[in-house]
């Protein structure tokens, strides 16, 4: 059964639990780029996510931790410039928060200052509670992250899923509720078994957006390179592949080579 969309001009993070409260599913997908974000704008999803992802699809690190804040306000800055209709979250990049309350206010203020952006997110529960409290005091909306956060994977040593054990699952469920007591807008659950995922979102008003966390929460993430088949060799289960953008560039790419070999390109309707 459709569920009957409301239009928004700019979706805001009220626009996310009226979403919610009318059943209309939510659309996440990441964005580092001007053009990128163009087009994903221009396409009515529903929030862009900034994220430290960037620090493995654009600069090729091995993990998220690399990133600085610099960086994640330079890509947020082109983002902004392109997003009209959607609400854009920056991720606060590793370090820049988890330890010292003062200094998480600090970074999310330098990105809603110089990136323009709508909101920020962070990952972990009860013990970043202090810094979400202060960034939110200041009246930054903030977006949660529980599940496997990237962030951590030197804790956890895998990028496996992530609450399969009863006691991690119980875990998971306080901080859903805590980040919502706390005063998060909405949270991202990041591979965990679906059936959690579709209990921790039936218990919290707040949307539970997910990734690789199955069909029974109010929206999902993705990763835009993922989706369009750019990164060809990452290969989860929850990934659809949209397209398959890396074998059409390659083949593009290789034929304008060809082409300037062989001296067919330019021809003479493409000089001046």
């Amino acid at each position: 059964m459709s569920v009957a969309k409301k239009e928004y001009k700019r979706v805001t993070v009220r626009s996310l639990v009226e979403m919610k409260q009318s059943g209309e599913k939510i659309s996440m997908l990441t964005s580092y780029d001007f053009s990128m974000a163009k087009i994903v704008d221009a396409a009515n999803v529903d929030v862009i996510l900034v994220g430290d992802s960037a620090s493995n699809v654009i600069a090729g690190h091995e993990t998220t931790l690399p990133i600085t804040l610099d960086q994640m306000i330079y890509h947020a800055s082109s983002v902004v410039r392109a997003a009209k209709r959607a609400l854009v979250v920056v991720d606060i990049p590793f370090g820049s928060y988890q330890g010292d309350s003062k200094e998480a206010l600090r970074s999310a203020i330098r990105i809603m200052k110089e990136s323009g952006a709508h909101a920020v997110k962070v990952e972990g529960g009860a013990e970043i509670q202090v810094s979400i409290s202060r960034i939110l005091e200041a009246g930054i909306p903030v977006m949660g992250h529980l599940g496997l956060t990237p962030q951590s994977i030197y804790k956890f040593g895998t990028y496996t899923v992530r609450a399969k054990e009863e006691e991690e699952a119980k875990k998971l469920m306080e901080d859903a509720k805590l980040l919502e007591e706390t005063g998060c807008f909405a949270i991202v659950l990041e591979k965990i078994p679906a059936k959690l995922a579709a209990e921790v979102a039936k218990s919290v008003s707040i949307p539970i957006i997910g990734i690789g966390a199955g069909g029974g929460v109010d929206g999902q993430v993705l990763v835009v390179h993922d989706l369009l088949g750019m990164t060809h060799e990452f290969n989860p289960r929850f990934l659809r592949r949209y397209m398959n953008l890396y074998e059409d560039m390659s083949k593009a790419i290789s034929q304008y080579v060809d082409d300037v070999k062989s001296k067919d390109f330019p021809n003479e309707e493409e000089q001046y």
